[in-house]
Order: structure tokens, then sequence, then C-alpha cells
């Protein structure tokens, strides 16, 4: 049975703070299109801004789903699972928002991130509109070893040409062919760092 919540209290907050990594799922307007979900990794990538607002740092990825379904339609859900002893799933509903590198809210936002990620690709902001849990009784239980360093790792290598290749390649549009990410979109070696 799930409980909904008014909002983000204090209680859940810690909750999300412990978790490790968290899912995204969206998906495009209308009965045809593929729903994406995206497991999301780096405790430092998401915070709870009130009771309603959260955000997370977009990392470049494969494509860029995420943005061109909230570029469409808003829509979002953030999943958070233990995989400890005490079973939760928590669900954050919404409309998010993507923030550019050059928009003034990412600024304001930033401090609340550790913006020395390599391959910072936006900032999402969501405004959440239901909060809930279950129980979770069918997670299995997991150790944690450690963070996997391998995607900052690979981004510390790239060029400004290989991102400026991913921005209007596997970037540009969804697998669907929604637009995702913008010729002008800001490369990650151009973010402001406070």
């Amino acid at each position: 049975m799930a409980n909904v919540f008014e909002g983000i209290d204090e209680g859940i907050r810690e909750f999300i703070e412990a978790q490790p990594m968290f899912f995204v799922g969206t998906a495009p307007s209308g009965p045809d299109g593929l729903v994406n979900i995206s497991p999301k990794g780096y405790r430092d990538c998401f915070a709870v801004l009130d009771e309603r607002t959260v955000a997370y740092l977009d990392l470049f990825g494969s494509g860029a789903e995420t943005i061109a379904h909230l570029r469409q339609n808003g829509r979002i859900v953030v999943m958070f699972c233990s995989f400890t002893r005490n079973s939760r799933i928590l669900r954050l509903h919404g409309h998010g928002r993507v923030l550019r590198a050059d928009d003034p809210e990412f600024a304001a936002l930033a401090p609340r991130f550790n913006l020395a990620h390599p391959g910072l690709r936006s900032i999402i902001l969501i405004d959440v509109e239901r909060v809930s849990d279950s129980c979770g009784f069918a997670v299995p239980y997991m150790e944690l070893v450690d963070e996997r360093p391998v995607l900052d790792k690979l981004h510390a290598t790239r060029t400004p040409d290989e991102w400026a290749q991913r921005v209007n390649g596997v970037n540009a549009k969804s697998l669907d062919g929604l637009p995702a990410l913008e010729p002008d979109h800001p490369l990650p070696t151009s973010v402001p760092r406070g």
C-alpha cells in the first residue's frame, strides 16, 4: 500500500540523501514513442531544495532522452530504492526543466552541487507534485562497494571537439527524433565554477 505525503519532509530528505543512486523516468507525449528510465549515480549530484523542489546534475551520457522528453512535455518521475535491510521505494512525480550552464537559474543552483564532475550537461530542476512510497519488499538486498569512477574518468579525457560532436550527434535528438540539445549548448569546459 502506497503512502502519499504532503511534501518532502525531513525523514524523506534523509532517506533520499542516504541512497547511492536513483532512477529517472520520462516519456514522450502520445500513444507512441519510447519510455525511458535512466539510472543515476554520484551522491553529490542530487539536491532537495525544499519540500516541493528537487534538482540533479545531468551529466553527458549515451543519449539525451530525459532532456528531449522534458522539452516536449515536462513529465518526470524520480525513484529511489533502498537496497539495505529497511525496504522502501520512494517516488517523486512532477514536471522538470532543463537548465543550461548559461541559464541564470543554473548559476543560482550551482553552489548546491559538486561541479567538479567533468561532462556536466545541465541541471534538471523538478517541481514535485506527488511524493509517495511503497514497500519495496521484492527489492533485493545489495551491498554498496563504492561509487563507480568510470564516467568521470572518461569525461575527463574528452576534447572540446569531442564534446561538440556529442552535442551535435547522439545528444541532439531522442531515439524517437525529438529535439534534445541545441548546437549552441555550452560545452563542459565552459561551465561556470562559481
